[in-house]
């Protein structure tokens, strides 16, 4: 039997995205999170708190691998509305809750394990969501770009352990921002703010995983907006390490770049 996919969908486009490579997909959207269904692919409206009833349907439409894709709050989960099968699984969870998102991940992947089914990461489906090493689009970065870039990257790794951060931005030497809970576009649109005196260069923006990430959940992401904001913000430049961020609306992505002047790095 071939392999069916469901995508677990949350925010953004990468959901669409997946769906559109693969018409026999399951698309799968969850009670308070704001979903466009795409046309022609079998949809199933499915609740946190009742994973049960989820499994069973999964497996009826003969569902043996699932991704996640796209953005997803903590949900607020009732006990009243708890299944039999999530009402066994709530230790755990709640558990995994308390030690983080990338605990918790790891235990939800977990649990879809147990169930029989393979948990891919996006790219795994969508290869093309990720820039292979060395590929550059706009201008070539200049040494103070490649310094900033760096740096950059030396302060997502440092900051790995507390998993604060995905992106930062780097100018001259100086860290103008560093990403939180708010994401990528608030940082940014707080560096745009920087007043022009206190900046020693145009800076780049570093986007990447956190080391050891786990690739198949919250994998960073850039699209067109990320590099329109990041022109807004005044930057040069965009980096990120090869096979570590997925790229989204790549023809998007790279008219945004004509448009704006600044280049993408990818190594």
């Amino acid at each position: 039997m071939e392999p069916r996919l469901a995508i677990l969908a949350g925010t953004g486009a990468l959901p669409q995205i997946l769906a559109a490579g693969d018409p026999q997909a399951v698309f799968v959207t969850f009670a308070g999170v704001d979903v466009e269904v795409p046309d022609g692919l079998i949809h199933l409206p499915a609740a946190f708190d009742r994973l049960g009833t989820l499994f069973e349907d999964l497996h009826s439409h003969g569902v043996t691998e699932v991704v996640f894709a796209g953005a997803m709050s903590r949900p607020a989960l009732n006990p009243a509305n708890f299944d039999a099968r999530m009402m066994a699984l709530a230790p755990r969870l709640m558990a995994a809750m308390g030690q983080g998102d990338d605990a918790l991940l790891r235990e939800v992947a977990a649990v879809f394990t147990e169930e029989g089914f393979t948990v891919k990461a996006a790219h795994e489906v969508a290869p093309a969501l990720m820039l292979p090493a060395n590929t550059r689009i706009g201008p070539i970065p200049d040494k103070q770009d490649v310094a900033d870039a760096q740096k950059g990257l030396d302060i997502l790794i440092a900051l790995a352990p507390m998993d604060v951060s995905q992106a930062a931005v780097v100018a001259g030497g100086q860290v103008l921002g560093i990403e939180t809970i708010q994401g990528t576009d608030a940082m940014l649109a707080y560096v745009a703010q920087t007043p022009a005196h206190l900046r020693r260069a145009k800076g780049v923006l570093v986007k990447g995983p956190k080391p050891g990430q786990d690739m198949r959940f919250d994998v960073p992401t850039i699209g067109p907006d990320t590099v329109r904001a990041a022109a807004a913000a005044g930057l040069a430049g965009i980096y990120i390490p090869a096979g570590g961020v997925n790229v989204l609306q790549r023809d998007a992505v790279e008219q945004a770049l004509a448009e704006t002047g600044l280049f993408l790095q990818a190594r």
